[in-house]
């Protein structure tokens, strides 16, 4: 019998996969614009 899929047509496990590997790129991504942000500020500081 085939495992249910939920809404996004995912199975569990690959919801899980999909989940850890977003964890990962939006992570990276914020720190990526954190880092900008404090160069920006140390570059132009607008205080």
């Amino acid at each position: 019998m085939a495992e249910p899929k939920s809404l996004s047509g995912l199975t569990a496990d690959q919801a899980q996969e999909f989940h850890e590997q977003f964890k990962i790129t939006y992570t990276a991504f914020a720190g990526i614009a954190a880092l900008a942000h404090l160069l920006v500020l140390a570059w132009k500081p607008w205080f």
